[in-house]
C-alpha cells in the first residue's frame, strides 16, 4: 500500500464570473515533458514522485486536461462546505469545495448599484488532491481534511485581504501571458512560470511534497513498547517498531504500511510526550559538531553509561573527535570491517539521543560587492568598510567546499534525490527561456544582475537559467539539503553551481532553526 498513499497531484481551481479555471496544479509536467523524462533521467530511489511520473500514463491524472480538470472539480454552489469526492478510473479526486465570503465593503448593494463597487469574480474554489482510487480510507479521509483546513484557511485571508483574489488574479495573468509566449512552443507548463512568482502556489507545493526529516526515538524500542497502554493504537507499536535515524518520515509511512499523515500524528504524539525528536536522517555528507551544552564532565554518568553500550570506547575521546565540524564521511575507511561503521552509525545516534552533539547545515547568501558609486558615498564611514547590498545578509567570508564533486552518492543512506536537476528547462536557448530567466532575474537590483551577468559563468545559459531559478534559495534561509529535496538536485550538480558563481555567493555553516528547538539540554 505504500505507493498508494502518495497523492498524485494537487489542483486549486474556482469558479466565477470568467467561468471555471485551473488556477494551479502541482506536479505540473505534461505529457511531452513526462515522456522525455521517462527516457532521459532514471529512476531514483529517493525521488518521491518517480513512480508518479512514471505510471501517470496508465493510471495518473495526466490525461485530463487543465479545462477537463477546472470543469469536473470547481462544484457547484449547493456543493460547497462538504467533502468533494469523485472517482475516475483509476483515480480518486477529494476536496473541500468553499464558497468565498468577500469582505462586505467589496459586496454590491442592490439599492446602490455604484459603477465604482465590482462584483467579486470568484464565488468559489476548491482544493483537490488527485490519490490512486484503491486509495486506504484513513488515507482519503486525512486528504480531505488537509483540504479542509486549507479552505479554512484561504477563506480567513480573503476575508482579511482578499489574499486568495490577488493570487488567483495573478496566476491567471502568468496563464494568459504564457499562453500568448509559448504558442509555438506548447510544451512548457505556465505552472513552470507560477510556481516562483505565487506565495500560494509555493505553499500548496509545501503541502504536497513531503517533508525529509527523521524521527529519532529517545529511548531503545523495547522500553518504549513496554510504557504503552495496553489499548494503545497498534499503528504506534507500528511506527516505533519501524522507525530509523536513517529514514525519512516518507520512507518510514511506506515501510510502516500507514498513511503519511498518520504518521505526521504520531511523530507529533512521541515528541509531544518526549519519547522523541526530529533530525535529519544520517547520511555521510552530515556535519556534526559538539554541542554548546553537552555535559563534558569526566565524572558524567554519560561517560559511564557510553562505555556500557559500546565497550572499548570511550566518549570523551569519541566527543573530541567533533570538536570542529565533522563530517561522517571523514570516519569512513575502506579498509574497516562493515561492523566498524555500523557501530560508528550506532554511536552518532547515541550521541544524537543524549543532545551531546548538533548537525550543521550549510547555506547560500547572494552577496554582490558593493558599487563603485556605493564605495565613494561611504568612503568616509570607517564603521562600514565593506557595506554590500541592502537586500543582501550579513555572513562571513566563504568557507571552502574541497572538491565540489566529494561524496556525492558515497552515503550511509542519504535521503537526498538522485536525479540531475542540470536540465531544468527543455528548449535550450529558445526566446521563451531567456524570457523566464530574465523575469527571475528582475526580483535583483541592476547592480546585482550586472555583477552576475559579468561572471564567466553566465555566459553559458543553461548556468545562469539554473541560478535564476535557484535565486530565492540564496538568502541564507534555506539549507544545501532543502534545496536538494524541493529541486531533486544532486548534490555534486548544486555545489558545483555555487562554485561556478562563488564570487557573489558566500556560504555559512549553522544549525537548522526547525531541528534546533530539539537540542536544548535536558531540564
Amino acid at each position: 500500500m505504500g505507493e498508494d498513499t502518495n497523492p498524485i497531484s494537487v489542483i486549486l481551481v474556482s469558479s466565477g464570473s470568467r467561468g471555471n479555471k485551473l488556477l494551479f496544479r502541482y506536479p505540473f509536467q505534461r505529457h511531452q515533458e513526462q515522456q522525455g523524462s521517462q527516457t532521459s533521467k532514471p529512476s531514483s530511489p529517493y525521488a518521491l514522485h518517480s513512480t508518479v511520473e512514471s505510471t501517470e500514463d496508465q493510471d495518473g491524472d495526466s490525461r485530463f486536461s487543465d479545462v477537463i480538470l477546472a470543469t469536473i472539480l470547481a462544484t457547484k454552489s449547493e456543493m460547497c462546505g462538504k467533502k468533494f469526492e469523485l472517482k475516475i478510473d483509476n483515480v480518486r479526486f477529494v476536496g473541500h469545495p468553499t464558497l468565498l465570503q468577500h469582505p462586505l465593503g467589496l459586496q454590491v448593494s442592490k439599492l446602490d448599484p455604484s459603477p465604482k463597487r465590482e462584483m467579486p469574480t470568484m464565488i468559489l474554489f476548491n482544493v483537490v488532491f488527485a490519490l490512486r482510487a484503491n486509495a486506504d480510507p484513513s488515507v482519503i479521509s486525512c486528504m480531505h481534511n488537509l483540504s479542509r483546513r486549507i479552505a479554512i484557511v484561504l477563506q480567513h485571508e480573503e476575508q482579511r485581504c482578499q489574499y486568495l483574489t490577488q493570487e488567483a488574479k495573478l496566476m491567471l495573468a502568468i496563464q494568459d501571458e504564457v499562453s500568448t509566449m509559448s504558442e509555438s512552443d506548447g510544451s512548457q507548463s505556465p505552472f513552470h512560470h507560477i510556481l516562483p512568482k505565487c506565495k500560494l502556489a509555493s505553499d500548496l507545493k509545501k503541502a504536497f511534497d513531503r517533508p525529509y526529516h527523521a524521527l529519532l526515538l529517545l529511548d531503545d524500542e523495547k522500553s518504549l513498547l513496554s510504557q504503552l497502554p495496553v489499548d494503545c493504537s497498534p499503528a504506534l507499536v507500528r511506527v516505533i517498531k519501524t522507525t530509523s535515524a536513517m529514514k525519512n518520515l516518507q520512507q518510514l509511512a511506506q515501510d510502516a504500511d500507514l498513511a503519511l499523515l498518520q504518521v505526521f500524528q504520531l511523530a507529533a504524539h512521541l515528541v509531544y510526550w518526549g519519547k522523541a525528536i526530529i533530525i535529519y536522517p544520517l547520511c555521510e555528507n552530515n556535519f556534526y559538531m559538539l554541542s554548546p551544552d553537552a555535559n563534558i564532565c569526566i565524572y558524567s554518568p554519560l561517560v559511564e553509561q557510553f562505555t556500557q553500550q559500546f565497550p572499548g570506547n570511550d566518549l570523551l575521546n569519541v566527543l573530541s573527535k567533533f570538536s570542529l565540524p565533522t563530517s561522517l564521511s571523514q570516519f569512513k575507511n575502506p579498509l574497516a570491517p562493515p561492523m566498524q561503521e555500523a557501530q560508528l552509525v550506532q554511536m552518532v545516534i547515541w550521541m544524537l539521543q543524549h543532545r551531546l552533539l548538533i548537525q550543521l547545515h550549510t547555506y547560500v547568501c547572494l552577496m554582490v560587492p558593493p558599487s563603485e558609486v556605493d564605495v565613494e558615498v561611504h568612503e568616509e564611514d570607517k564603521l562600514l568598510p565593506s557595506r554590500v547590498s541592502g537586500r543582501s545578509l550579513s555572513a562571513p567570508n566563504a568557507l571552502s567546499f574541497g572538491s565540489p564533486t566529494s561524496s556525492d552518492d558515497m552515503t550511509l543512506t542519504s535521503p537526498s534525490m538522485d536525479n540531475s536537476s542540470a536540465e531544468l528547462v527543455p528548449g535550450g536557448d529558445s526566446p521563451l527561456n531567456k524570457r523566464m530567466t530574465e523575469n527571475l532575474l528582475a526580483s535583483l537590483t541592476e547592480h546585482e544582475r550586472k555583477m552576475i551577468q559579468n561572471i564567466p559563468a553566465a555566459q553559458n545559459q543553461e548556468d545562469l537559467r539554473m541560478l535564476a531559478k535557484l535565486l530565492h534559495y540564496f538568502r541564507g534561509r534555506h539549507h544545501l539539503e532543502e534545496i536538494m529535496y524541493n529541486e531533486n538536485m544532486r548534490r555534486s550538480v548544486l555545489l558545483m553551481l555555487i562554485d561556478k558563481f562563488r564570487s557573489v555567493l558566500v556560504v555559512r555553516n549553522h544549525e537548522d532553526p526547525i531541528i534546533s528547538v530539539f537540542q536544548s539540554p535536558f531540564v
